[in-house]
């Protein structure tokens, strides 16, 4: 997230922040592609882009971020198959730390 503008950052931040308290961010949206609400991305627009930030709320030990990105693709609003990627991936690793925190 610190190679991300400042003002993005702040959003995220903040989005991030609720998200630990159990709450939402007004901008924050379910990621399609994942079976429930629990990634959740965030979309934040600034002067030189679009950028999204993507998290999890699945497991009770902690808060996942997943991946956050510049969206530098030109064709709709769909998020890149790369980018798809990187997100499961990271979730499995997310999962399987979550059961270790669990599981001491």
């Amino acid at each position: 997230m610190l190679a991300l503008p400042l003002a993005v950052r702040k959003v995220f931040g903040y989005a991030l922040g609720l998200a630990q308290r159990g709450g939402k961010h007004h901008d924050a949206k379910t990621l399609k592609g994942f079976g429930d609400a629990g990634v959740i991305e965030v979309v934040e627009n600034d002067e030189a882009g679009t950028y999204r930030a993507v998290y999890t709320v699945r497991f009770a030990e902690a808060v996942f971020v997943l991946h956050c990105f510049q969206k530098k693709s030109k064709h709709g609003i769909a998020t890149p198959k790369a980018d798809m990627d990187i997100i499961h991936t990271r979730l499995k690793v997310a999962e399987a730390w979550a059961k270790e925190l669990r599981n001491g």
